[in-house]
């Protein structure tokens, strides 16, 4: 006599087997993907627009203290940056060419906030190689940037003469992106 299993086991169909990993593997490659440029997939604005910016006093590179209040009555650009971040070497020539306008009394002022930057060196050999002018801030604690909602880099701040966030750009700037974000604070463009 034969003896037959009275269930015999039987193998799902080939795609029931493989749709749990490419779901998974799909996944995985999207939040890779967000992780790996967070700035690019964050949308311009955000809730600090039309509102005053956050204070801050910082200490330069060079060891000179920078203060957003004694710059009151002056537009202001604020960039995030470190010199790992790839976007931030692309922006940097525009921002060297924003620069070059930098005037004193009531005139534009550019500044920059070295955001987890993992070496000082590494920013000093960015600023000489971009030729950078405009004074770039330590953030020790990266609390300015918390206080700015910073979520990577680079983000630029657009601020008006009274202290008040106009625009944010999230990504590397380009010539439009920056000229737009000039305009709402009332700066001609490059």
């Amino acid at each position: 006599m034969t003896e037959t299993s009275p269930n015999p086991k039987r193998t799902a169909p080939l795609w029931r087997r493989l749709l749990p990993p490419l779901l998974a593997a799909a996944l995985a490659g999207v939040l890779g993907a967000a992780l790996l440029n967070p700035a690019r997939n964050t949308p311009d604005g955000g809730p600090l627009i039309d509102k005053p910016a956050p204070a801050f006093t910082l200490e330069s590179l060079d060891g000179t203290k920078v203060s957003l209040a004694a710059l009151n009555g002056r537009p202001v650009v604020v960039n995030f940056w470190a010199s790992w971040c790839t976007p931030c070497r692309e922006e940097a020539p525009l921002l060297r060419e924003l620069s070059e306008r930098q005037t004193g009394g009531t005139g534009l002022a550019v500044l920059g906030i070295l955001f987890q930057e993992t070496r000082e060196q590494n920013a000093r050999d960015f600023i000489r190689e971009f030729a950078l002018a405009y004074p770039s801030l330590r953030d020790p604690g990266i609390n300015t940037g918390i206080n700015y909602g910073v979520s990577g880099i680079p983000e630029t701040f657009f601020i008006d003469r009274e202290g008040v966030i106009r625009d944010k750009a999230s990504g590397g700037l380009t010539r439009e992106r920056l000229n737009a974000g000039l305009d709402k604070i009332g700066v001609e463009g490059l």
